[in-house]
């Protein structure tokens, strides 16, 4: 009598390799994973399935309450750590929210709940760029980054700026969602 493992894979759904079967499952899986490291090649894999439950649990209980966590700065700064390989400061760090490179990146969130697309920027903070992350009402997430260069010139010490008045970012081709499978 075969082992039961023995009727369950055969070679519609797996491969026998070095005596065990590797499913296509598995196989997938760890393709995945690879494209996913391809897209985000400066990522820190252990922080995705923390913004994953974060995002998540930020949407439940909206679902769930019609009321907000208070979350989203964090949830901006782990995009940021994710996407575009910044590094984080320490909390409450002065200056700027981390570096990418020798660039220190200020971080600014859009929230799903804010009446209107503006942030403010505070010019007297240290930062060569600034990312804006924009989480929309359906909890989807984009971003822009800015070169500080590229900020409209003024003598003001704070800077409004509205989403809409800059172009997209090129980001990775593979977005980040909160249902996207972990890479694992």
């Amino acid at each position: 009598m075969a082992a039961p493992e023995a009727e369950m894979w055969n070679d519609d759904n797996a491969i026998y390799d070095d005596g065990e079967w590797i499913t296509w499952t598995e196989i997938n899986s760890h393709l995945d994973r690879l494209e996913f490291e391809a897209a985000f090649p400066s990522l820190d894999v252990e922080l995705v399935p923390i913004f994953q439950r974060l995002i998540e649990t930020a949407q439940d209980y909206f679902h769930l309450t019609g009321r907000h966590l208070q979350v989203y700065g964090d949830l901006g700064e782990l995009y940021g750590a994710i996407v575009h390989g910044v590094k984080l400061h320490r909390n409450y760090a002065q200056g700027s929210d981390g570096k990418i490179g020798n660039a220190f990146v200020e971080i600014k969130t859009i929230t799903p709940f804010k009446s209107n697309d503006v942030i403010t920027l505070n010019m007297d903070r240290n930062f060569s760029a600034v990312l804006i992350v924009k989480i929309n009402e359906n909890f989807e997430i984009s971003s822009k980054l800015i070169k500080r260069k590229d900020l409209p010139k003024g003598s003001r010490k704070l800077l409004r700026l509205n989403w809409s008045d800059f172009t997209n970012t090129p980001e990775p081709a593979h977005q980040l969602h909160c249902s996207e499978a972990r890479p694992g």
